[in-house]
C-alpha cells in the first residue's frame, strides 16, 4: 500500500500498532511489565521525533503522515492513562479532561483545514505534550522504584501540571482561532 511506502510513515504505523502492546504492558501491573512498558513508550517517543526529521530530510511528508502522526501520540498518551484509569492510577474525570482538550483542538484544527487554514502547534501545547510524556514516565517509574513520598509529589506535581497544560494550551488555540467562529 503506498501509504506504507516511506519509512517515516512505517515508524508511524509501528508507534500505532504498539499502543494495545503498550497498554497490555501497562495493565499487567508486574515489574517486568512495567519496566518493558517504559522502553515501548520511550522508543515510542523517539520514533515520533525520527519520523518527523525523516519525512522534512528525505522530503518524504506525505498526507498519511501528516494525518496520522498526530494522532498516533494522542493515542499513545490517551491509552496509557486510560489504563491508569484501570488500574486505579488516575481518575477518569482527570483523564476526560485531558482527552477531551485533544477531541476539542483536533475537531479545531479540522475546523480550520475546512477554512483553507493550517492551526500549528504552539510553545505551550508542545508543553503540553512534554508534560503527558512526564505524567506518564513519573507513575511507570513509581511502580518500579521505591519513590515512597516523593513518588507520589512527583505523580501529584506531573497530574496537576499535565491538566493545567491541557486546558491553558486548548484555551490558547481557541483564542488564536477565533475567527473561524466569526
Amino acid at each position: 500500500m503506498k501509504m506504507f511506502s516511506t519509512i517515516p510513515n512505517q515508524i508511524t504505523f509501528a508507534r500505532i500498532a504498539s499502543v494495545p502492546l503498550f497498554m497490555f504492558l501497562i495493565l499487567s501491573e508486574t515489574s517486568i511489565g512495567t519496566i518493558l512498558a517504559i522502553v515501548l513508550f520511550v522508543l515510542a517517543a523517539i520514533s515520533d521525533a525520527v519520523d518527523g526529521y525523516l519525512a522534512r530530510s528525505l522530503k518524504q511528508t506525505t498526507l498519511f503522515g501528516k494525518f496520522a502522526d498526530p494522532i498516533a501520540d494522542k493515542l499513545l498518551v490517551a491509552g496509557a492513562l486510560i489504563a491508569f484509569v484501570q488500574s486505579g492510577e488516575l481518575t477518569a474525570a482527570v483523564v476526560v479532561v485531558i482527552i477531551a482538550r485533544e477531541f476539542l483542538v483536533t475537531g479545531l484544527r479540522i475546523l480550520a483545514i475546512a477554512e483553507g487554514k493550517v492551526i500549528p502547534a504552539s510553545p505551550m501545547g508542545k508543553l503540553k505534550t512534554i508534560s503527558h510524556i512526564g505524567l506518564v514516565l513519573v507513575i511507570l517509574a513509581t511502580r518500579t522504584l521505591n519513590w515512597g513520598a516523593s513518588g507520589e509529589i512527583a505523580k501529584g506535581v506531573f497530574l496537576y501540571l499535565a491538566i493545567a497544560l491541557a486546558v491553558i494550551s486548548g484555551g490558547e488555540y481557541f483564542y488564536r482561532s477565533r475567527r473561524l467562529f466569526v
